[in-house]
């Protein structure tokens, strides 16, 4: 099904019980958010919040906030349409005649990606003059450094070729007139504003809120740099997205979103902008960033406000990120033969821990593989990058596991990659944008098996007891610890209460532990059993080559010789920023007011 817009794709949800219309008041300070996790969290129906206390407008969140959503958004789950892609672009090499008509109905979604013009655009039936304050936008946490918008798609063009970029950047509501820009290292918007700053030109920029699910997913979606989104959505909707010129700038704004916004950013101010909880599942600190300045706000007649709350895993972007990554991620066999599939973890906050499955041709040919991802658009902020087999499930984290068990020899295996740039968002360097990278190369290695010793014994039972004897001991030799878990018998996870430095530094010399592969310390907020916690509460909180330690670390002239356990501190540490917990006044209100909501 084909939405033209989102109101449309509202209106279908709410017809086969996929959205609730809650009409009761609410408050978009911290009430929404509360409300929205909650929901998601009891897989409940997205929400329409008819009532927002101060606003002109009504509230829609969680509309693409679970699988079955994002497939009737997308009219086919996002795994096939991936597939059919690559299918389709690898037949196409070298392009032979009966193509099109052998794969006419993919065809038929190229032919439709050109944008059209459009001289009705129901996002300009309205045109006024700014005031922010009627929109029902959200204070998403209780420390955030203001209201923020968060589903905002951003439409700038290069001022040297006028080649388009959509992207989603939060932006920071200073006034009725002025937003901050968060323009994050590494995102094609902040690449048109750095051309324009060296070309001197005023610098037009719209947001749009309230696109067709398509475009809203293509907004997201990793595209290669120059790669027009408005095109991809074209593709993913099987039809041209209508736009038109806008009232206040000269630049193209969708026909068909519920609210655009029409300004400059100026080329040398900027302001402080944050703290803002962010997707990492902790605020992200306050810094300086450009400012958006409001010319004219168009919008259609009943218009509706779209929105997102992003945190501690899961939040709607597990969905959203899942699907795009579902769409995109076999396109990396075009540019990597060997590579088979890809997949980052939402549970870190997609940068933070990437899976690659790779057919080694020869050897060290996955290291290969995984430098050159580490170098590519949107992955090169990767942190983490776990190379395994080609016959291992990307995305199944306990299968990853097991092949570092059996197949990850540090002193062979591991690569750190110091002081490189990293995710604006990554806090654990103390440096923003700036950071650490590691590799583990999980991957078979056939020309190690017959100098093995001992593989009789891996996995056995006797190990298990063995190491379940050890950790049993671990909190009366170390009174801090307050709990431990062995996953796979790959990873012990231990949590402390404190910093985790020495007794990891302890851990990872104990003999009787030698079999493991990680030891990674986590602090009490994290639940060892949940992978979805543990994932979250050890990736997102280590800075590799700080955090990162072995057995045994010697240098040979300047190469690092690593040897033994890995050990990882990831606990939470002085100067980072405070994970997201919502306020205990909220929670208790949304207690009692949860029946209200559902009537």
């Amino acid at each position: 099904m084909k939405y033209r817009t989102l109101s449309d794709f509202a209106r279908y949800l709410e017809s086969i019980g996929e959205l609730h219309c809650v009409k009761a008041e609410v408050d978009p300070e911290l009430e929404v958010t509360e409300i929205a996790v909650r929901a998601l969290l009891e897989k409940r129906p997205a929400l329409l919040f008819e009532n927002v206390k101060g606003a002109k407008f009504p509230l829609a969140i969680n509309l693409l906030a679970s699988e079955r959503r994002i497939e009737l958004a997308l009219g086919k789950h996002p795994d096939q349409l991936g597939e059919e892609l690559i299918h389709f672009v690898e037949s196409a090499m070298p392009p032979k005649p009966m193509l099109i008509f052998e794969h006419w109905p993919m065809v038929k979604r190229f032919l439709a990606a050109r944008p059209k013009r459009s001289g009705r655009a129901i996002s300009q039936e309205m045109v006024e003059e700014p005031n922010l304050a009627l929109l029902p936008i959200q204070k998403c946490w209780p420390e955030d450094g203001g209201r923020f918008i968060t589903l905002g798609q951003v439409f700038t063009y290069d001022p040297r070729d006028g080649k388009r970029n959509v992207g989603i950047y939060r932006m920071q509501v200073y006034d009725e007139r002025s937003t901050g820009m968060h323009w994050q290292i590494q995102k094609g918007g902040g690449f048109h504003y750095y051309q324009a700053q060296k070309l001197g030109r005023e610098f037009e920029v719209a947001v749009a809120f309230g696109t067709d699910p398509a475009l809203l997913l293509a907004t997201v979606a990793a595209l290669p740099e120059g790669i027009d989104e408005v095109m991809f959505a074209g593709f993913l909707r099987g039809k041209p997205v209508p736009m038109t010129r806008g009232k206040a700038v000269q630049i193209a704004v969708p026909a068909h979103a519920e609210f655009i916004l029409e300004g400059t950013v100026p080329l040398n101010q900027m302001r402080w902008e944050g703290p803002f909880g962010d997707h990492f599942g902790h605020y992200s600190h306050a810094a300086d960033f450009p400012v958006f300045h409001i010319k004219k706000i168009t919008h259609r007649r009943d218009a509706i406000y779209p929105a997102t709350v992003v945190g501690k895993p899961p939040m709607e972007d597990k969905f959203i990120g899942d699907a795009t990554q579902q769409i995109l991620g076999p396109l990396a066999r075009l540019i990597h033969k060997e590579i088979k599939s890809v997949w980052a973890y939402y549970e870190a906050g997609f940068h933070n821990l990437l899976a690659v499955s790779v057919e080694q041709r020869y050897q060290k040919e996955a290291m290969k593989s995984a430098l050159g991802l580490m170098g590519t658009e949107q992955l090169s902020l990767t942190k983490c990058i776990v190379l395994v087999s080609d016959h291992v499930n990307v995305r199944d984290w306990p299968a990853v596991l097991r092949q570092i068990k059996e197949n990850f020899d540090p002193h062979y295996d591991f690569v750190m990659i110091p002081k490189v740039p990293l995710d604006t968002l990554d806090f654990t360097s103390f440096k923003m944008n700036l950071g650490s990278k590691m590799i583990v190369d999980a991957t078979a290695k056939p020309e190690r098996e017959s100098g093995r010793e001992g593989d009789g014994e891996k996995g056995g039972r006797g190990e298990r007891e063995m190491i379940e004897r050890v950790v049993w001991q671990l909190p009366k030799e170390y009174p801090a610890i307050r709990e431990a878990r062995v996953h796979d018998d790959a990873l012990l996870l231990v949590k402390v209460a404190g910093e985790g430095r020495r007794i990891v530094e302890s851990l990872v010399r104990l003999s009787e532990l030698s079999r493991l592969k990680i030891i990674a310390i986590v602090s009490e907020d994290v639940d060892l059993d949940k992978q979805e916690s543990y994932i979250w509460g050890v990736f997102t909180r280590f800075d590799c080559e700080r955090d990162v330690i072995f057995t045994e670390q010697s240098l040979v002239g300047i190469s690092p010789i690593y040897r033994g356990v890995m050990g990882i501190d990831a606990t939470w540490k002085p100067g980072y920023p405070a994970p997201l917990v919502m306020s205990d006044e909220i929670r208790e209100k949304v207690n009692r007011r949860w029946e209200e909501y559902w009537r």
